[in-house]
């Protein structure tokens, strides 16, 4: 047993729990955290880590928001069972267009964009956009304060937002819920869709990401499934505090820390870069 390989997946599940919520961008943070602690394993375990122990995190949405979630519970009447269903639909349709765009630029994406540089530049143009959005939407009243007020071309566009997201450094909440803001949702709806929108999104690219790693011919070692584990679960605990977090903080507060926290890092990755490389 690796020990040090396991602290290490303990720390990036720390990392992921955090910042798949909050819209600072997981996977850029992942792979920049990766190549300061770098863990002990192959590049296509790395690349399908990365991703997959987002379910950890994923089961975090589904045990908090169960019930809101759940179609068949007994407590809900039948019209609450139908604002459930319909909930789903708006889901679905908002995962469309992610769903396409990813399935074909997946390896694209990955081999020209998972580098420093344009996940910096990412995190700087996001922490802008969140800066002006809340500076513009101060000044106007929230049209979608519900989610029966969440019309499904609305779901839709949210959806197109979040292929901004495919990009690694921009956030595929910050995305979301930039989108969502624009369009007229209160933060708290814009933050609650983002999260539902990430369940058929990560389960997806999950799978995606376990089915190429099976087909190039890849197996799990006992010490590459323990670290897989190690860090799901450790996503799934840092990703319940996190969303609790972010919910209660939008309560009495905006975006704009996170749009200075992304400009901070951003600068700080680009001078990296320079004297790195």
């Amino acid at each position: 047993m690796d020990f040090y390989n396991i602290i290490k997946a303990l720390v990036l599940g720390i990392v992921e729990g955090i910042t798949e919520w909050l819209p600072i961008s997981s996977t850029g943070h992942l792979i920049l955290v990766d190549d300061f602690i770098h863990l002990n394993a192959s590049a296509d375990f790395k690349e399908m880590f990365n991703v997959v122990i987002q379910l950890g995190a994923i089961l975090a949405v589904c045990v908090l928001f169960f019930h809101k979630l759940n179609p068949f519970s007994p407590q809900k009447s039948e019209t609450e069972k139908k604002d459930t269903w319909r909930i789903w639909w708006k889901v679905i349709i908002g995962c469309a267009p992610a769903g396409v765009i990813g399935i074909l630029f997946d390896d694209f994406l990955e081999a020209h964009f998972h580098k420093y540089l344009p996940i910096a530049l990412m995190l700087i143009l996001y922490g802008i956009l969140f800066i002006v959005v809340e500076n513009y939407t101060k000044k106007r009243q929230p049209t979608c304060t519900t989610f029966d007020q969440l019309s499904y071309r609305t779901a839709f566009l949210i959806g197109g937002f979040q292929v901004l997201a495919l990009m690694p450094g921009t956030s595929r909440s910050g995305a979301t819920i930039i989108g969502a803001m624009l369009i007229g949702c209160s933060r708290f709806i814009a933050a609650e869709y983002s999260f539902f929108l990430s369940i058929p999104v990560m389960f997806g690219a999950s799978g995606l990401k376990l089915v190429k790693f099976f087909m190039k011919g890849n197996v799990f070692t006992s010490n590459e499934l323990l670290i897989l584990i190690v860090g799901s679960v450790s996503a799934f605990i840092v990703s319940i505090i996190a969303i609790k977090f972010l919910l209660g903080y939008i309560k009495t507060n905006d975006f704009k820390a996170f749009g200075w926290y992304r400009i901070i890092l951003g600068a700080i990755l680009i001078a990296y870069w320079l004297i790195a490389f």
